[in-house]
């Protein structure tokens, strides 16, 4: 049995993070806000500053990172979860649900009670996810980029984590 297990990632691991990041723009270029070919562009410096200014957390199957998540404070008392993406290898296996909530505790740790994110139309599959954490759609919608044709809507959670389900390691799903 391969266990998953989640942790936040340090300024040095910026390199982690930018492979992740960039294998997650181009497996689902329609889910984000940036663009492959942006962020290919971004130097070392730029990767360190990004995580200096997220808490972001990777799932990591034994050696292989499988999984990005991030939580960024915005309003007070409001946080947004932000680049969400797990590995085609590891979906399935409860990797999304460990990672949405390690973000989930994290801004219960820090008092924060309120957390929002976007979910692209149509992707079924996220909107699922965030809603057995009890992220509800609350009638906002944009676009996801700017001049492009495809829209996003607002899902938020209020309350404490309480869920149980606290913990950050989890075996392979039946």
């Amino acid at each position: 049995m391969t266990t998953i297990s989640v942790r936040r990632l340090a300024s040095d691991d910026w390199p982690l993070y930018r492979t992740l990041r960039l294998a997650a723009l181009a497996d689902a270029p329609e889910a984000f806000g940036s663009t492959l070919e942006q962020e290919q562009a971004f130097t070392e410096e730029a990767w360190r500053e990004r995580l200096a200014r997220r808490n972001q957390f990777v799932a990591e199957d034994g050696d292989r990172a499988r999984g990005l998540i991030g939580i960024v404070p915005d309003a007070p008392g409001t946080a947004q979860l932000v680049s969400m993406w797990v590995h085609p290898a590891a979906r399935g296996r409860g990797a999304a649900d460990l990672l949405v909530r390690a973000v989930l505790q994290w801004a219960s740790d820090h008092g924060i009670p309120q957390v929002e994110l976007w979910v692209t139309e149509g992707n079924g599959h996220a909107e699922r996810l965030y809603a057995r954490h009890d992220f509800q759609r609350d009638g906002r919608v944009q676009p996801v980029r700017e001049g492009e044709p495809g829209l996003e809507f607002a899902m938020v959670r209020s309350g404490p984590v309480g869920d149980g389900h606290t913990d950050a390691t989890a075996g392979s799903r039946r």
